[in-house]
């Protein structure tokens, strides 16, 4: 996956796994600092935040773990790495097994959506692989 300009699809991969991190930030600061300057993000999911609470202070460590592998997936992808190419994989494959479980677990029909989106996702970045794999001629 090294070398050359970067696809469109890669950087916009890139720009997506960045926003997640950022995403993540936020949150973990929202968690750290109930009632400050984020609070109003709760609206827009209020449910997270009870889901959150129950996992106490682990919550701000999976936000952090999640943060740091969409970060380095980022990172990975923008420099057209292997490894940031397998770490986007990863996330997206443990992003579908969660959405399926939500699916069939709690009955949340809403996580349906992210079942094609996170595939089509997979199959670009592997095909993208193989793309860059192949001899140049």
């Amino acid at each position: 996956m090294n070398g050359g300009r970067r696809p469109i699809g890669i950087v916009l991969l890139a720009i997506f796994f960045g926003a997640g991190a950022l995403i993540c930030l936020v949150t973990m600061l929202a968690l750290a600092f109930p009632g400050g300057i984020l609070e109003p993000i709760w609206r827009l999911r209020p449910d997270a935040r009870a889901e959150f609470q129950k996992l106490g202070s682990w919550s701000i460590a999976l936000m952090a773990t999640v943060g740091t592998a969409c970060g380095l997936a980022s990172l990975g992808l923008a420099r057209q790495t292997e490894w940031g190419r397998r770490l986007a994989i990863g996330i997206l494959t443990v992003n579908l097994i969660g959405d399926t479980l939500n699916t069939f677990l709690r009955d949340d029909l809403r996580t349906l959506i992210g079942l094609p989106v996170g595939g089509l996702m997979i199959w670009y970045l592997i095909s993208e692989g193989r793309a860059s794999a192949r001899p140049k001629s």
